[in-house]
């Protein structure tokens, strides 16, 4: 049985991820910002006596952080197992979003993991002995308008992963980054084609997420499993991409040169719709496209 910290559990892969570990045997704690205001873990693990503690923590806050790691510590020793998963999703062009917007995204979802990973490493370090497992995506080695905002924290993460493992491998602490693709999620359903921005990529790539989710729904217990099955495995594999689109939306890119990804993204509407449905076997058009070509 391990210890294990997992941030973000209210609702999505946190969620599932929580309840994965727990009925796996292992005890789980589950933090969240405003556990009051999400009790249906606490409902799940009452009701299946699963070994879950709840308790709330902003990642965005040092003090926070401090004091619920602390708590753990003090409970029940050092923590076995971190996994960073609180994050938030931020869209827009680069032009039009507020730098708040940008120091916001970036602050939970890279400053958020790194504030958890200070707190633990330590006693990882001195036990020679522990997992960090971050969640990262495949916008973390992916760039396009109008997700640009996230993606730059998910490169941040992917950067910090990378640079962790190297120092943590030799005190037997592993680090691994878990890369979903797009995931039937609230976040992912957030996403939607109603831009009004000059710029198009909004739509665009809003309604891949639409197509994805319709046809081929990913459920956020699929990208749970993988992080228990990486936590259980004992691999020294940096990166676990997650889904079938994960892998190839990933390939897809490599297939471009950085000068032809630029070209493609800012290409006219039928040129964007017509490469998509070319390579995915997906009608992305809107409707009105469509209407216009029949």
């Amino acid at each position: 049985m391990a210890y294990v910290l997992i941030t973000g559990t209210s609702k999505g892969i946190g969620f599932e991820s929580a309840l994965m570990f727990a009925r796996a045997g292992h005890h789980v704690y589950a933090t969240m910002r405003n556990p009051a205001g999400a009790p249906q873990l606490a409902d799940i693990a009452a009701r299946e006596k699963l070994p879950i503690t709840i308790s709330q923590m902003d990642v965005d806050s040092d003090d926070s952080v401090r004091r619920a790691i602390s708590d753990i510590h003090y409970a029940t020793g050092p923590v076995d197992v971190l996994v960073n998963n609180a994050g938030i999703e931020m869209t827009g062009s680069i032009e039009e979003l507020p730098l708040s917007q940008f120091r916001s995204v970036m602050e939970t979802n890279y400053f958020g993991a790194l504030r958890c990973i200070q707190a633990v490493v330590p006693h990882m370090r001195q036990r020679r002995s522990g997992c960090i497992i971050n969640i990262s995506s495949v916008a973390g080695r992916i760039s396009n308008s109008p997700l640009t905002p996230y993606m730059a924290t998910k490169f941040a993460l992917e950067a910090l992963s990378e640079g962790l493992a190297g120092e943590m491998k030799m005190f037997n602490v592993r680090v691994a980054v878990v890369e979903p693709g797009i995931t039937d999620t609230e976040m992912a359903h957030r996403i939607k084609s109603e831009s009004t921005s000059p710029y198009p990529q909004h739509n665009r790539m809003a309604a891949i997420f639409e197509a994805s989710l319709r046809q081929h729904p990913v459920p956020p217990s699929e990208v749970a499993k993988t992080i228990l099955e990486v936590y259980e495995s004992g691999t020294w594999q940096l990166r676990h991409p997650v889904g079938p689109g994960a892998e190839g939306f990933l390939q897809w890119r490599k297939s471009f040169t950085d000068e032809e990804w630029a070209t493609l993204w800012s290409a006219d509407d039928e040129t964007w719709y017509a490469r998509i449905e070319k390579d995915f076997g997906m009608d992305t058009r809107p409707k009105e496209m469509r209407r216009a070509a029949s």
